[in-house]
């Protein structure tokens, strides 16, 4: 009888402190921010100008340096951080879509499991449509693409580059 109560007393000691100090059984090794990698953005359009009234096609790139990944938008564990690209347009334009490239299944020394990363050159899509009555002479797009870098041994803060993308109206 007293080897259950010690044991009970124990068992709930452990549950205490594991209550008091929460910790993660899945949470990623992070690196030193100062080293990471260099992964470059930029947006264009398919054309040089889009007549008002009309859609054009629109992209971002992302150059991930070799040894490095970003997380896909849909990573397979809720914990790892999306890709994510949110567009802001003038009143009236309307942004399509944002279309993702197929993700890689790799596996990482962090990771028992296989991870949903990009790697290299990826392209992310989207169509723009710029209203019939648009008054500038100028299309203005305000970016955010939201991404968190590893390389084989762990992870890097999330980071959000935001970025603008203009085409002439005409």
């Amino acid at each position: 009888m007293r080897n259950r109560k010690w044991t009970g007393l124990v068992t709930l000691l452990l549950l205490s402190a594991l209550l008091a100090f929460p910790f993660s059984l899945h949470a990623e090794p992070r690196l030193d921010p100062a080293q990471q990698p260099n992964i470059t953005v930029s947006g264009y359009f398919t054309g040089s100008r889009v007549q008002r009234g009309q859609t054009i096609r629109a992209a971002v790139a992302i150059d991930i340096p070799s040894g490095f990944h970003i997380n896909s938008n849909r990573p397979l564990a809720k914990f790892l951080i999306p890709t994510s690209l949110k567009i802001e347009a003038p009143t009236g334009a309307r942004i399509g879509v944002v279309s993702f490239p197929r993700a890689q299944l790799r596996n990482f020394s962090f990771s028992q499991e296989k991870l949903s990363v990009y790697e290299g050159h990826v392209i992310l899509r989207f169509n723009v449509t710029v209203p019939a009555n648009f008054s500038g002479s100028e299309l203005n797009l305000h970016a955010r693409l939201r991404y968190q870098s590893c390389n084989d041994e762990a992870c890097f803060p999330p980071t959000t580059r935001e970025f603008d993308m203009s085409i002439a109206v005409g």
